[in-house]
């Protein structure tokens, strides 16, 4: 099971192996996203980690939407047994992990260290080329003055640096004792040269902050944490932070509300094409339209709430990401949107939900209301807590059964609890946990109207679970409802 990052081929298409980490049940959704964005393979995962390989360069490795942060991959193997050894016994363990395999430590390394070279190349191009550009727009005459003004500045530059150097060498109390230390500078630098021309990093340049994580039964063997090595009872993980702040940590976001990486796996499950007319009719701070704008920016977002702090902190965030001309905020209320029947194509909204809110049964006349303004053929993304899927379950028909796992994935109204395990010739392995928390799917919830349910995933919060669930829109509201017929459970 032992996986290290391998042998860094020399250019900057060299395959790398990382792992990212994730909020329980948005598994599949970074395991979707690292294949498309990043055209990644081998794609493995456990509860709450990625695995993957792939060519991208860091601009595209900052680019991932649903990881929270990227390690690049030392070491992957069997985990500790702590049942039948003790704890002195332990730690020699962690020391091998850790020294046994010096090889692999600088292959990745070196990896990391070509990253942070190609993306500093492609800045300096992109700058390069950026000045290029605006000399050609420029006028010859104050190209010709610029030029003038950088010589001349240039040689007060070297000017300074003659005096400097001469003053310098006045107050040399030794010439033999400068040479010296230029000798030793030379020959320090020859070493780093002769380093990086045999594969090997500079020690002088590299320093690691090294910490440690536990959970499971290694938690409780360990109260202190001394090393990050990622150690529970499925597996023993090393991995070097490819970026010092997580990637959940969006910089166009100045005030934080829904966790952004909830935000954007409800966008995606929308399916936002360009054009569309996308509503959240309780937006909040706005983090969900912020990450669909950002993502999808063909189309076109509306948000509504009826709280003036809430809209405020909305509007403050859309103008740190410069988006207030392509986000429109309303303060209304959620239940008397000022639209049309049948003009939004695409909702997308948290329902608030725990003890501070209790909508009881509000839910019902949100979603009527929402069904309204939504048009034939439309989808609509909701966050709902527990209590709001108990609700509406709560008219479900008694035809079907209390502990129904779903009808078949092709009729209507059968929605699938979605865990991840697509089957695409990749090697993923599932840890036993993540099969245990994913069975566990919420409440099966009836349709709604002309609103059909055909998604729903479980995902985390922290201290709480809630459930992503996709309605469509099957048919106009002032239509006739055509013939349905609940499906049965599978035997």
């Amino acid at each position: 099971m032992a996986a290290g990052p391998g042998a860094p081929d020399s250019g900057p298409a060299a395959a790398a192996r990382f792992f990212c980490t994730a909020g329980r049940g948005l598994e599949p959704f970074l395991m979707r996203e690292v294949r498309v964005r990043l055209q990644a393979t081998q794609v493995e995962y456990v509860s709450g980690k990625v695995f993957f390989t792939t060519c991208s360069d860091l601009n595209m490795l900052k680019k991932l939407k649903s990881a929270e942060r990227l390690f690049l991959l030392i070491k992957k193997q069997f985990p500790f047994n702590v049942s039948s050894v003790n704890k002195g016994k332990i730690y020699n363990e962690m020391q091998r992990l850790i020294n046994d395999d010096p090889e692999s430590w600088l292959n990745a390394i070196l990896i990391w260290k070509n990253l942070l070279e190609l993306d500093a190349k492609k800045k300096r191009l992109s700058q390069r080329d950026a000045n290029l550009l605006k000399r050609k727009v420029g006028e010859n005459d104050t190209i010709i003055t610029k030029k003038l003004k950088a010589e001349q500045m240039q040689k007060t530059q070297e000017s300074r640096e003659c005096q400097l150097e001469k003053q310098i060498g006045e107050e040399t109390p030794a010439q033999g004792e400068f040479l010296t230390n230029r000798e030793k500078f030379q020959l320090e630098e020859c070493q780093t040269e002769a380093a990086k021309a045999a594969g090997t990093p500079s020690q002088k340049d590299l320093t690691f902050r090294v910490s440690c994580r536990c959970s499971g039964a290694m938690a409780k063997t360990f109260s202190a944490q001394e090393i990050f090595i990622h150690l529970n009872d499925l597996y023993s993980i090393v991995g070097i932070p490819v970026f010092r702040a997580p990637l959940a940590s969006r910089a166009y976001i100045r005030t934080a509300g829904l966790r952004s990486t909830i935000a954007w796996a409800m966008a995606s499950v929308a399916e936002i094409k360009a054009g569309a007319l996308v509503l959240d009719p309780m937006c909040g701070l706005g983090t969900i339209l912020l990450e669909a704008a950002t993502e999808w920016p063909e189309a076109y977002y509306v948000g509504a709430d009826v709280s003036d702090s809430q809209l405020q902190g909305a509007r403050d965030n859309l103008k740190a990401a410069g988006l207030e001309d392509k986000i429109a905020l309303l303060k209304v209320s959620v239940v008397e949107l000022p639209l049309p029947p049948e003009s939004v194509d695409v909702i997308i909204s948290d329902i608030p939900f725990g003890k501070k809110f209790k909508l009881g049964k509000d839910i019902k006349s949100i979603l009527r209301e929402m069904e309204r303004v939504l048009r034939a053929g439309g989808a609509v993304v909701l966050l709902l807590g527990e209590a709001h899927c108990r609700s509406l379950a709560a008219d479900r028909d008694s035809s079907v059964p209390p502990n129904s796992k779903g009808g078949h994935a092709d009729e209507p109204g059968a929605e699938k609890c979605l865990i991840p395990e697509e089957k695409t010739g990749t090697s993923e392995t599932v840890s036993p946990s993540l099969e245990a928390d994913n069975q566990e799917c919420p409440p099966k919830m009836p349709p709604f109207g002309s609103l059909v349910p055909v998604e729903c995933y479980k995902v985390s919060l922290g201290k709480t679970d809630a459930f992503i669930y996709k309605y469509k829109k099957l048919y106009s509201s002032g239509l006739e409802q055509p013939a349905y017929r609940v499906p049965c459970s599978r035997p």
